[in-house]
Parts: structure tokens; C-alpha cells; sequence
């Protein structure tokens, strides 16, 4: 007598399981955006399930827009909503009064995360934040102005939250935040008294995460982008001011 078949096993659980781990990764910033994945045999390994329940979740999560086909092969964290990040960087083309109105946004949203980085941001992200910091300092001290490094800033800030919501949003105005800065150092703060300004508003948004004091994090994050309002409205007026009659 042939014994009994044993009912396969629920692969749809396992991967819906699988998908919330690599969700996991990426709220927690282990997965960062734009990173590529491990591949579907080391992520199989590491989770211990079969390639099937990773290739599975991985699709999952691709169709619902958090990750994306690297060519040649590999799945990564995607960085932007390619369509919407065009749309908001034309708009910033045409009329910088949008990156005032990008900067009076960032303020509800930066604010927040600073508080939030306060309370969860790990070793890890306070020694990603410091090595940032230090070459600011160093870009400072050469007189360069380095958007890149200001950009990494922000984006280790909202890393240490562990929001996975404000991750991705910063991931789908990733390209128009980049704009804005590069505005910002070039235009509106274009001397050394600037930029060492701007380095110590940073340092001290990082101060206040280090100490795990949400409120000092928040209130220089804070003190930082009503800086940079404040300068905007200073150099619409200078136009004002400079226009014929």
C-alpha cells in the first residue's frame, strides 16, 4: 500500500513572509535606495527558503513599486518615481518660487524625521552621519561647495528614522531635493561665511540625534530651513528691488 502524499507546502505564505522581511531591510535602512539586492540563491540561503518563494516575493514587491529589475540581471530598492520626480524638477525649472514652496514643505517633513532620527538612528547611522559631516567640513576647508555630501546628509537623516513611509518619499523627490540644494549652495549661498553656517546647522541637527534629544534635533533642523526661507525672501526682494520701474 503506497503511503500518503504529503500537502505541499504554502508557498505563497513563505513569500509573503520573504516580502516582509526585504520590506523590513528597507525600513529599517539596511537595504538602502537605489542598493541592489543580494541574489535570489544568497537571499534563499540567508532566510532560509527555497529561490521559488524569494523570486515570488521579489515580483511581489516589484509590482507594487519598491523594487525594480537591475539590466543584466538583479532586482534593486528603486530610488524615484521617475514620472512624478520629472514633473515636480520641470516645475522647479521654470519657476524657483517652487523650491521656496519645496523648502516650507521640507521643513513639516525634516523636522519630523530629525525627531524621529533621535529616537531610533543605530551606531551604524550616526557614524554614516559623522563621516558625512567630516567631509563637509572638508569640502568647507577647500572652499568647494560639494551638493553630493549635503544630499547624503539629509538622506542619513531619513535613513535613521526607520520610516519606511518617509524613506520613500524622499525617494520620489529625490531629484528635485538634489536641484533645490544645488540651487541653494551655488546661488543663494555662494560664500565661505555660508557654507561654514551651513556646516554648523548640520552639526548641530546631528548633535541632537547623537544625544537621542528629539526636540534639540527638531528645533535645529527647523532653525536650518527657516535660514534658508530667509534667504529666499531675501533675494526675491533684491530682485523687487533691482526690477525697472
Amino acid at each position: 500500500m503506497s503511503s500518503p502524499i504529503a500537502p505541499a507546502k504554502d508557498s505563497g505564505r513563505v513569500s509573503d513572509r520573504v516580502a516582509d522581511q526585504v520590506m523590513a531591510m528597507i525600513a529599517s535602512g539596511s537595504l538602502s535606495l537605489g542598493q541592489r539586492l543580494p541574489g535570489e540563491r544568497q537571499l534563499a540561503e540567508q532566510m532560509g527558503v527555497s529561490r521559488v518563494s524569494v523570486r515570488a516575493a521579489l515580483q511581489r514587491l516589484k509590482t507594487q513599486g519598491f523594487l525594480s529589475a537591475v539590466q543584466g540581471g538583479g532586482t534593486r530598492v528603486i530610488a524615484t518615481d521617475a514620472v512624478m520626480d520629472s514633473a515636480l524638477t520641470e516645475l522647479a525649472r521654470l519657476n524657483h518660487e517652487n523650491l521656496h514652496d519645496l523648502a516650507e514643505l521640507r521643513m513639516i517633513l525634516e523636522v519630523w524625521a530629525a525627531r524621529r532620527a533621535a529616537e531610533r538612528a543605530t551606531a551604524d547611522h550616526l557614524a554614516e552621519m559623522a563621516t558625512v559631516l567630516a567631509a563637509m567640513q572638508d569640502d568647507a576647508s577647500r572652499g568647494q561647495h560639494k551638493v553630493e555630501n549635503d544630499m547624503r546628509f539629509h538622506l542619513a537623516v531619513a535613513k535613521a528614522s526607520g520610516s519606511a513611509i518617509y524613506i520613500h518619499i524622499v525617494g520620489v523627490i529625490r531629484d528635485i531635493l538634489r536641484q533645490s540644494l544645488d540651487y541653494h549652495r551655488y546661488r543663494l549661498f555662494a560664500v565661505a561665511i555660508e557654507d561654514a553656517q551651513i556646516l554648523a546647522h548640520h552639526r548641530a541637527i546631528y548633535q541632537g540625534i547623537c544625544d537621542r534629544d528629539g526636540e534639540a534635533a527638531g528645533n535645529a533642523m527647523r532653525e536650518h530651513l527657516t535660514w534658508v526661507l530667509a534667504r529666499y525672501d531675501s533675494a526675491r526682494n533684491e530682485q523687487v528691488r533691482q526690477a525697472p520701474d
